[in-house]
């Protein structure tokens, strides 16, 4: 057996060996010491291999998807060997041979199908990105729903689309590896490397032409040589991995750079658009607004968040769908009752192509389909054609339909094994089958009350296990009168254990070989009749996988109508112009959690509509006034409109954006021995570098880590090539109060701030955005309400008058200025001294226990206090 064991390794040295022994995956040596770690399960030792212990650990069969989804998310690969053939068979070739096993699959992060290892909501892609001579593409796949796509894709744009897609592995070749790997791995996904053989393009167009049963892929569309590299690279992949059992995939479906708005990396993290800062999903943009009813409507909805369209037409298309449901509220509704019942049937039908299905996965189908036809009766002749078109993919499968109603019980199980998912009356011989198998078991009721009567054991059973099959057993205290005469003449003595004694009878062993014989047999009809319905859903898994996208466009702009409807989203006016207008625009993630802590969010006004030269506004204000989120929200409006939704304001005017960039916030990059300043830099420049006169550019605090005069430089010098030369429309916030000149010297560039008002000393933020500029940051006053100690906030006012009074007189140097203050000699304020002894006011509350107080008395001791403070 270790021989064998280390065979199958050989072949598999970068993963851990799921190696099938029984009811147990056993893994050995070095596997064992990694997987025992990681999955924290016990050590064990057994037998020796060159002197040496054999390391050994194992994990039950039947909960195995478990411990592979810890291993996946830990980083690890998987190769799982299967017994592929019975213990008897192996029995046949002498009493030593050991049962043939093999690798089936190798499951990676980006091949997983299983149900419980994917996140339902999210695509789980596998990625591949080839260059040959001067083009370069990268083709993706989700085998769990079939979705599979590829486009040019310069390297400069690899980092931007790996962020847009998230894939959880990316297929490299060797050469290739080096120098991109860390790329890659920014992103959070895992790097493959395979041999050059593999991305071959013309070996790769053969493998396409194969796997789709075609001649040309021009029925496709016309694909450069790196594009079949790189979806032929994936291919061979899948064929490696799936063990030569390819997933269902739909045909490719190529993707334009230039039809989707561009977002890099940056920009997508500052925006929180599907995680947040932190990482999780919470407090993203899709967390806030996801009203999707079905797993395929969610993921759908990510893509769109991920990908806003520039295609003016297919935009208004998607919009129009999305008004006619906020219309007709009634239809809107019931529509989202029906798909809260359709399962998944994407990923069912996966599962069904890779033979890792089960019956629950053809009642998915069943469903699904169900839910499809009531879905499609209920939208009207009339609708937008976008609704049209879908409901046109839901028609047609009543024949399926009704063979899957037919065949199948209302609940089947989960696994194939488990049996008794085929409907009483669908098949004649297994409605026999049954029979006999369950009249067998009434059988063995009857024979064990005669065998009770004849014994006089009252507790006599009669039971069954895996080893003895049927028996009759009785406890050890009836042990004697069973093996004496005349009893032990009829019953035959077959186990004797600690507390029981176990026999059995001509007659059972007779019966038993009836009740086995049908019971197998039912199995091995039902088997049979699954692969037969297996088969004829398989058949029309094209139309099937196009009815579920139809549902989930369905689902998409219902629940982008039942947001608009419930938190007062406006219809956004979407046109190729440079207009860019949005009155009473709000953020839809901070509006959110406001709500929850029955507070309102203050809506502001946003106009960047300034013909065809630049139109940029010059944020000013102080900390903690909103001016960060004012910067957001709007880029998440042009974001939210382009994806085909409606839009957190009263009304909005959105030109096309071409590109998204925003640079707000920064932390050090370590790891590449960057400081934040640098991090800035970076990502300033790559705005700078890229943007074009269709850009939506948002910039916050650029310069703020450097010397003042350094990042007052630098930011003036960035908003004017912003102005000058990218010609974008933008919003950029500074504390840097000298930049507001250029308001007056640049054509496209406006004032505006965040109002405050002060009382007493005191700061109140107001939230609301004005024309104009701030005159001060009050960065002090923030600090007080920060909680820097008294002391603190004291000093920090002293120095600010000195130097704020010695650029009155004349422009002081800061240097000269801060000489002249005993910064050293200055004595810490010291703190407010209490009275000795506590006033009469405070002596009589120190005694008052107020949940033991009366209305009436609680207000007599109000009447009371106040009187002791007039004395």
């Amino acid at each position: 057996m270790m021989a064998q064991y280390l065979d199958i390794k050989a072949q598999y040295t970068e993963a851990l060996l799921f190696y099938r022994m029984g009811d147990f995956y056993e893994m050995f040596f070095d596997d064992a010491v990694q997987a025992a770690a990681a999955l924290d399960i016990a050590l064990t030792r057994r037998g020796k291999h060159l002197g040496e212990d054999i390391a050994m650990c194992g994990v039950p069969v039947h909960s195995a998807e478990g411990y592979l989804l810890t291993l996946i998310r830990k980083g690890f690969r998987v190769a799982i060997a299967e017994q592929m053939e019975d213990p008897a068979e192996a029995k046949k070739r002498g009493s030593k041979s050991v049962v043939k096993r093999d690798v089936v699959r190798l499951v990676t992060p980006g091949t997983l199908t299983e149900e419980s290892l994917l996140e339902a909501r999210r695509h789980n892609f596998l990625a591949a990105y080839a260059e040959v001579r001067d083009e370069a593409a990268l083709a993706w796949v989700d085998i769990s729903t079939g979705e599979f796509r590829v486009m040019t894709c310069p390297p400069v744009r690899l980092g931007p689309e790996l962020a847009r897609l998230a894939p959880k592995e990316v297929v490299l070749s060797e050469a290739a590896e080096a120098g991109l790997s860390r790329l890659v791995e920014d992103t959070g996904a895992s790097v493959t490397p395979l041999s050059r053989g593999s991305f071959d393009s013309t070996s790769g167009e053969r493998r396409l032409c194969d796997l789709y049963g075609v001649q040309t892929l021009d029925a496709f569309g016309s694909f450069g040589r790196a594009e079949l590299s790189a979806m032929g690279a994936i291919v061979d992949y899948l064929d490696l991995t799936q063990r030569g059992r390819l997933p269902l995939l739909r045909p490719p479906v190529r993707e334009a750079a230039e039809g989707l708005v561009q977002i890099d990396a940056s920009t997508r993290r500052n925006l929180e658009i599907t995680a947040s800062l932190s990482g999780g999903r919470d407090g993203s943009l899709l967390h806030a607004i996801d009203r999707t009813v079905t797993a395929a409507g969610g993921r759908l909805l990510e893509r769109r968040l991920s990908s806003p369209s520039r295609d003016l037409d297919l935009i208004r298309g998607r919009i129009a769908a999305v008004a006619s449901l906020v219309e007709a509220r009634d239809l809107a509704e019931a529509l989202r009752g029906d798909l809260r019942k359709t399962p998944d049937m994407d990923r069912a039908l996966s599962r069904l192509s890779l033979d890792r299905g089960g019956p629950r996965d053809l009642a998915a189908i069943r469903g699904g389909l169900r839910q499809a036809a009531q879905v499609a009766a209920r939208l009207p002749q009339d609708a937008p054609r976008l609704l049209r078109d879908a409901a046109k993919s839901l028609h047609g499968h009543d024949e399926l339909c009704a063979l899957l109603e037919t065949a199948l019980v209302a609940e089947p199980p989960m696994l194939l094994r488990d049996g008794g998912f085929i409907a009483a009356g669908f098949d004649g011989e297994l409605d026999q089958a049954r029979r006999l198998r369950d009249e067998g078991r009434g059988v063995i009721a009857a024979m064990q009350a005669q065998y009770a009567a004849e014994t006089g054991i009252a507790s006599l059973k009669i039971k069954h296990n895996n080893v003895l099959g049927y028996f009759i057993e009785t406890t050890a205290t009836h042990a004697d009168r069973m093996l004496a005469p005349p009893l032990n003449e009829r019953f035959i003595h077959r186990q004797t254990t600690a507390n029981q004694v176990r026999f059995t009878t001509v007659e059972l062993s007779e019966l038993e070989t009836r009740i086995l014989n049908a019971g197998s047999h039912a199995q091995e009809i039902e088997k049979r009749l699954f692969d037969s319905l297996r088969s004829a859903v398989l058949d029309q898994a094209a139309r099937i996988a196009q009815a579920a996208r139809a549902l989930a466009e369905i689902d998409l702009a219902a629940a982008f109508a039942d947001i608009a409807v419930t938190d007062d989203w406006t219809l956004p006016k979407v046109d190729d112009s440079r207009a860019f207008r949005v009155r009473g625009g709000r953020h839809p993630v901070v509006e959110r959690a406001l709500r929850r802590q029955g507070g309102s969010f203050i809506a502001n006004d946003c106009d960047l509509s300034a013909g065809e030269g630049a139109a940029l506004w010059l944020v000013t204000g102080p900390n903690m006034a909103g001016k960060s989120t004012f910067l957001r929200q709007n880029a998440l409006i042009a974001l939210l409109a382009q994806a085909g939704s409606f839009v957190p304001a009263a009304e909005a005017h959105i030109g096309l954006v071409s590109q998204l960039f925003s640079r707000v916030g920064a932390a050090d990059d370590l790891a590449r021995g960057r400081s934040t300043f640098m991090v800035e830099m970076v990502e300033t420049a790559a705005i700078l570098n890229q943007a074009d006169d269709r850009a939506l550019v948002i910039l916050d605090e650029i310069g703020r880590g450097t010397a003042t005069y350094d990042g007052l430089s630098i930011a003036w010098a960035t908003l004017e090539h912003l102005h000058d030369v990218n010609r974008c429309r933008g919003l950029f916030a500074t504390h840097y109060h000298e930049m507001t000149a250029l308001a007056g010297k640049l054509a496209g560039v406006e004032n505006a701030t965040v109002a405050v008002r002060e009382w007493e000393g005191e700061v109140i933020f107001l939230h609301e955005l004005r024309k104009g500029a701030a005159d001060r940051s009050y960065g002090v006053q923030v600090a007080r309400l920060a909680g820097l100690p008294d002391a603190v906030v004291a000093r920090a006012r002293t120095v600010l008058e000195a130097l704020e009074a010695g650029e009155r007189e004349g422009g002081r140097r800061p240097k000269a200025l801060i000489d002249d203050l005993p910064l050293f000699a200055a004595a810490p304020a010291a703190p407010p001294l209490r009275p000795a002894q506590p006033s009469a006011v405070e002596e009589r509350l120190a005694a008052v226990l107020p949940d033991e107080l009366t209305p009436k008395e609680a207000l007599a001791l109000i009447y009371d206090l106040r009187a002791m403070l007039r004395d």
